[in-house]
């Protein structure tokens, strides 16, 4: 049976992060509120964390995972970035977008797409993914909580509770955040392709 957290959604308290937190570190999977919409969750050295993720949507392994980072201190670990994509970036950062990106060596090779060798990397804007990352201290591994036959993430906390209850550890429920998943921008040959239009503006990479 999954926990359930009723956070503020701008001011999360303490002690709800620092229980999240100790279930991630746990090996804990976790439905979580974003900028965006809701997401999965896990960390990164949980190794049957993606799996589970990817049980639940019914993907396969070519799906791409997103790392969410609290900065580009964390993001510059795990994607190559040159001076040009790293301006492009950081202009519409924190905010609603993912990024594919060719990965660097800190990032394990089971969380890479199996051909290209990249991975997603975002940086929100919740202040309740920014208190979960911060108190972490490293990125979480996630995917959009979009589940098989729905044409829409799911939005409420309650009802995210009531049908993954026994599929993930934890809920963490802030209010609505939103329908539209992130603005997906690949940039892994080099120059920008917008690949998913979401919640962020896509005209800076068109």
């Amino acid at each position: 049976m999954a926990r359930y957290f009723d956070v503020h959604p701008v001011d999360p308290q303490p002690r709800a992060i620092a229980q999240v937190v100790a279930i991630l570190r746990d090996g804990g999977l976790i439905a979580y509120p974003t900028d965006s919409c809701f997401a999965l969750g896990c960390s990164l050295d949980n190794p049957s964390g993606k799996d589970r993720i990817l049980r639940i949507r019914q993907l396969d392994d070519r799906h791409h995972f997103t790392l969410v980072c609290a900065d580009f201190a964390q993001l510059g670990q795990l994607v190559q970035l040159d001076n040009a994509v790293f301006r492009a970036i950081k202009s519409v950062t924190p905010g609603p977008y993912t990024f594919i990106l060719p990965a660097t060596k800190e990032v394990p090779r089971r969380l890479l797409h199996p051909k290209k060798k990249t991975v997603g990397v975002r940086i929100p804007h919740h202040p309740v993914v920014r208190e979960l990352l911060g108190a972490l201290g490293e990125p979480i591994l996630s995917s959009t909580l979009l589940l098989p036959g729905q044409d829409d993430p799911m939005t409420e906390g309650w009802l995210i509770k009531d049908e993954l209850d026994n599929t993930v550890d934890a809920v963490i429920d802030s209010g609505e955040c939103g329908l539209e998943p992130t603005t997906v921008v690949d940039w892994s040959e080099g120059s920008p392709v917008v690949t998913r239009v979401g919640a962020g503006d896509p005209s800076p990479f068109e």
